[in-house]
């Protein structure tokens, strides 16, 4: 077992999330930083995404991700990405925060540091979503969802939990709807995302139940760590 990920099966696909533990990076990047746009210095992370790669069987290169905006666009992927911005950091990346593939051997990635990432898998095709409360509020689970003819399973990765996540009352309102996903400030994106999920017929849904907030050794946190931080990612695929 790595001490890199958290691997899981799923419906005919595999599940990839990893932690903190593993890299080369330091300071408040230490040590498995994903993300580019961090103030990491760039060999650094190039060396952290060869490494989480290689302990799950993928070749860089068949890593598709994008430009997350926290909305709810998803990108669709016939194929592995030509000169890709996982393998080739600095490459022109698409402005999505959602990504779907029925191609097996490409590997879809969103980077988080308290966003959850989720993955959907069914009726052979994949999704990869960064589900922060922007993207869970605009729409990104009940999009990724119309993509496939049958509800798909899913896993939940670690993400930041109620106990770490004290929100205003404009972001409590987009979420009033959902039964018992707030306690007073407190806000559950991991009941959200199940809510929304369970809504539309999906039955199998793995959680890690990880926050990321509570586990300074093992998770990046945007919020605990006051946004200078790392990135961990969520990766799912089809073997090839």
């Amino acid at each position: 077992m790595s001490e890199r990920l958290i691997e899981l099966e799923l419906d005919g696909a595999r599940v990839a999330f990893t932690t903190r533990r593993g890299g080369v990076s330091g300071g408040p990047y230490e040590s498995l930083n994903l993300g580019l746009l961090t103030g990491d210095e760039p060999a650094n992370v190039a060396e952290n995404r060869t490494r989480a790669a290689a302990d799950a069987g993928l070749d860089p290169a068949q890593v598709a991700m994008g430009w997350q905006v926290h909305g709810a666009e998803i990108r669709e992927w016939d194929a592995a990405p030509r000169r890709g911005g996982y393998a080739s950091p600095g490459a022109e990346l698409p402005r999505v925060d959602g990504h779907a593939t029925g191609a097996p051997g490409v590997a879809l990635l969103v980077l988080v540091a308290d966003c959850l990432p989720v993955a959907l898998a069914g009726g052979g095709r994949v999704a990869m979503l960064h589900c922060g409360w922007r993207p869970l509020a605009a729409g990104l689970i009940e999009r990724a969802l119309a993509t496939f003819a049958e509800p798909p399973a899913a896993a939940i990765g670690p993400g930041i939990g109620r106990c770490c996540y004290e929100v205003g009352p404009e972001v409590l309102a987009r979420f009033a709807d959902l039964e018992g996903v707030a306690d007073g400030r407190r806000l559950d994106l991991r009941a959200v995302a199940r809510r929304k999920l369970e809504a539309l017929g999906v039955t199998r849904i793995v959680d890690v139940d990880r926050c990321t907030a509570c586990e300074r050794d093992s998770f990046f946190s945007h919020r605990r760590d006051g946004g200078t931080t790392g990135r961990q990612a969520g990766l799912v695929w089809m073997p090839a």
